[in-house]
C-alpha cells in the first residue's frame, strides 16, 4: 500500500519512476474527486421535483465545450513533460561503468555475457538458459552495470520489476542502459513483449550479491567451460532470415 503496488526498489534509478508513479496517482485522484463531486452535485441540485417545469433546452454550450477540450490537453501535456523528465533521468549514462553485461534475448531464452571481467582475467563468460531451465543473471551490489541489449530474431523486452524499468530488445539495433543495483536479493526478470509461443516461459533469475560472490560465480562459469559467447549471442547482430552479403545458401 505504501508503494502503491510497486515492488521494493532495488536500483539507483527508481526514484524518478516513483515520483512519476506517485504524481500520476495524485492527479488521477484529484480528477476523480472533481468529476464524481460534480456528478453528485448535479444529481442533487438539479433533481426533478413535482412542481418543476422542463428547463429550456440548448444545443451547445461553447465555454463548457472549450473547457472539455482544453483541460484534457493540459493534463496530457503535464503527464508528457514529467514522463520525459523521468525517462531522461533513468537513461543517463554512467561515464565509466564498473561492469558491462551483454543481454541477448532470443526465442525463447536469455543469455548474459559478462565482458572483460577482472575475476576471469579478461575472459568473457556467460550464463544461458532455456524455457525449461531459465537463465540466471548475477550482479554485484552497489556497483554500476551497463547492459547492452541484442536480439537475433524478434522484439523482446528486458524487465526486472524491482528496477522499475524495462527496455525493448530490438533485432538489428544495439541498445543499452546503465544502473547500479542497491539491494541484495533474488528477483525474477521476464520478457515484457509478446514474442511468440513460449513467451510466458521467457523468465530469468537476478541474483544481486556481494562482489566476492559475484567474482566467485564468474570463476565457476570459467571453470565449467562457459567461455566466450553462447550461440544466441554469436548471431545477435544479424537479423534472422536475412542473408549476409556474399553468403551462399
Amino acid at each position: 500500500i505504501k508503494r502503491l503496488a510497486l515492488p521494493v526498489a532495488a536500483s539507483d534509478r527508481t526514484q524518478s519512476m516513483w515520483n512519476l508513479w506517485l504524481g500520476s496517482w495524485i492527479a488521477v485522484l484529484v480528477i476523480f474527486l472533481l468529476v464524481f463531486g460534480l456528478i453528485v452535485y448535479a444529481s442533487v441540485r438539479y433533481r426533478r421535483r413535482s412542481d418543476d417545469e422542463v428547463p429550456s433546452q440548448v444545443r451547445y454550450n461553447l465555454p463548457i465545450e472549450a473547457l472539455y477540450t482544453i483541460a484534457p490537453v493540459i493534463i496530457v501535456a503535464v503527464f508528457f513533460f514529467h514522463t520525459v523528465t523521468a525517462q531522461n533521468d533513468m537513461l543517463k549514462d554512467v561515464k565509466n561503468p564498473d561492469h558491462t553485461i551483454e543481454v541477448v534475448g532470443s526465442k525463447w531464452q536469455w543469455a548474459f555475457n559478462y565482458l572483460d571481467e577482472k575475476a576471469t582475467d579478461g575472459t568473457d563468460v556467460f550464463d544461458v538458459g532455456t524455457p525449461q531451465q531459465p537463465a540466471e543473471l548475477w550482479l554485484p551490489v552497489n556497483e554500476s552495470v551497463r547492459f547492452d541489449l541484442l536480439s537475433p530474431d524478434v522484439i523482446h523486452s528486458f524487465w526486472v520489476p524491482e528496477f522499475y524499468f524495462k527496455m525493448d530488445v530490438v533485432p538489428g539495433r544495439a541498445k543499452h542502459f546503465d544502473l547500479t543495483p542497491t539491494r541484495e536479493g533474488v528477483f525474477t526478470g521476464r520478457c515484457a513483449e509478446l514474442c511468440g509461443l513460449y513467451h510466458s516461459r521467457m523468465i530469468f533469475k537476478v541474483h544481486v550479491v556481494s562482489r566476492a560472490e559475484y567474482d566467485a560465480h564468474l570463476q565457476e562459469l570459467k571453470a565449467s567451460g562457459e567461455v566466450g559467447a553462447p550461440k544466441g549471442a554469436a548471431v545477435a547482430r544479424e537479423i534472422a532470415g536475412l542473408q549476409q552479403e556474399g553468403q551462399q545458401d
